[in-house]
């Protein structure tokens, strides 16, 4: 199937339902199909190729998420443009990706005026909800186009999207997923979340430019409903759990905890939901267990990369529990099962499978592997070797089967000849009640080389001290495992989808060291 088929489906079983919702304005299938199908048509008649370069640089928003439905339709490949990133990593990303075609809402129009000059690749902009000197809307620039389907031909290997992974110092990496990644990511989510009667109400509350928009997609082709948050408000977002009866969303840890921190929280109506998906970073098993409490038992842990979109591996609401009780810590800490349409296995520097139970490398074989990094033959040639992607992330694969991330490869601390995994401090002082956030990094040390040093962020009027921090580290992992030092701030550094940038906080005390950060 190509991606736009799963919309297709559930327009054909649903056409009159509601497809999507925003401050309370619906959208039915009919009325996105044929929007999709306008923006699809007047694509194909400016003359834009299969796998021409487009964006939507937009907040969450219906309409933009149409022009993104449109740009497939139009076999064009999509590159997701977070409103939250600065004007000028957007702007380093749609040059070096060949931006052709470019939709924005009215609200970024003055930060697009100021870098479109350095975008000269552009060949059309249209801006999203208003007429611009410069940019008709997608109102007029649309209007007269036909409402019927386009014929485009496509290979189950046409690159559909095209995400930025790197930063703006130096080339990114483009990651090129096709129509048969995504067929294989939403074949497998739809196995692992399963509805019997009723059609799922999807919650878009995280970014849709990141994984809350493909994760609409298996609700939309079972003729669900996708609920659109135009904000990150904790408060919308609760209220729209209820009120809109809404029965799967997404969220990252951080979101998360913050959410476990309202007052009054555990006396809301979470009777709807089937499944609440976590991931994108590491989750604290002592919160995990919270959620499991406020929330009921719908968590539902995932692991996922760009280059291998979002169902590596998940650990469904039933696998939180062993005979109706909350499961062991171990099993909580993992990610879950490897998914059925993939092979997986942990292997050494030197290529070579490890035995179950052994640490190495995450390796992933199939169809959801990404087709490559664009225009990085080279980088694709290191991360892809013999059909196996290595994802940089460390693990292992228990005696029952589930798969354990220790660290990225990358974050891992050498400390007086002892390998240190961050994860595992991390989840210690997350246990520790006054303890929001933390991140655990190397820093330099004449004696050990490296020392393992905790950031740590508290929550809200509450106190704990480093002394303390470092004896409860030292009693449940040793001296080599505890950190030698803890930082206390105000907030960790984080990306624009809520995970917490260690790059950033290792550049603070590396910066005179000669070290690969």
């Amino acid at each position: 199937m190509a991606i736009i088929d799963f919309f297709d489906r559930g327009w054909r079983i649903n056409p009159h339902g509601i497809a999507y919702i925003q401050n309370d304005r619906n959208y039915s299938f009919q009325e996105v199909g044929e929007l999709s199908c306008r923006i699809a048509n007047g694509l194909i008649a400016a003359g834009f190729a299969k796998e021409a370069k487009a964006a939507v640089w937009a907040d969450n928003d219906v309409t933009a998420w149409i022009c993104a439905l449109g740009l497939w339709r139009a076999g064009l490949a999509y590159i997701p443009t977070n409103g939250r990133s600065t004007p000028a990593e957007n702007q380093f990303v749609l040059d070096f990706f060949d931006c052709e075609v470019l939709f924005f809402q009215q609200a970024f129009a003055p930060a697009i005026e100021a870098v479109r000059a350095s975008l000269p690749k552009v060949k059309l902009w249209v801006c999203i909800d208003a007429d611009l000197a410069w940019a008709p809307s997608l109102a007029t620039w649309s209007a007269g186009q036909p409402t019927t389907m386009p014929l485009v031909d496509y290979d189950m290997d046409d690159v559909v999207t095209l995400s930025a992974t790197g930063g703006t110092t130096g080339a990114p990496k483009g990651v090129m997923n096709t129509h048969r990644v995504f067929q294989t990511y939403f074949a497998q989510y739809m196995m692992a979340f399963p509805y019997v009667a009723e059609r799922p109400v999807n919650l878009a509350a995280a970014p849709m430019t990141h994984t809350a928009g493909m994760l609409s997609l298996p609700c939309t082709a079972r003729g669900g409903t996708v609920v659109v948050l135009t904000k990150p408000d904790p408060a919308l977002l609760l209220g729209a759990i209820a009120k809109h009866r809404v029965t799967e969303f997404f969220l990252p840890p951080t979101v998360i905890y913050r959410l476990l921190d309202i007052p009054g929280i555990e006396k809301q109506d979470f009777s709807s939901l089937k499944y609440f998906l976590y991931g994108a970073a590491p989750m604290s098993v002592e919160k995990l267990k919270r959620a499991i409490g406020v929330f009921g038992p719908v968590m539902s842990g995932g692991y996922g990369q760009t280059e291998a979109a979002a169902s590596i591996a998940y650990l469904t609401p039933a696998e939180h529990f062993v005979e109706g009780e909350v499961a062991s810590d171990e099993r909580l800490s993992s990610v879950g099962r490897p998914n059925p349409l993939i092979r997986v296995e942990i292997m050494n520097d030197q290529g070579e499978m490890l035995p179950q139970g052994e640490t190495g490398e995450i390796c992933v074989r199939g169809d959801l592997v990404m087709k490559g990094y664009y225009k990085a033959p080279d980088k694709t040639a290191e991360t892809i070797v013999d059909g196996w992607l290595h994802t940089g992330d460390i693990g292992h694969i228990d005696a029952d089967g589930y798969l354990h991330i220790t660290d990225r490869k990358k974050d891992m601390i050498i400390s007086g000849g002892f390998n240190v995994y961050p994860s595992e401090v991390e989840q210690v002082i997350w246990a520790h009640p006054a303890v929001q956030d933390c991140a655990v990094i190397g820093v330099p040390d004449e004696k050990w080389g490296e020392a393992v040093k905790a950031v740590v962020e508290l929550n809200a009027g509450h106190s704990v001290s480093a002394e303390e921090l470092v004896a409860l580290c030292k009693e449940k992992l040793g001296s080599v495992k505890a950190p030698k030092s803890v930082d206390f701030v105000a907030a960790l550094p984080r990306s624009t989808v809520g995970k917490v940038l260690k790059k950033d906080l290792r550049e603070r005390y590396w910066h005179d060291q000669q070290r690969k950060i």
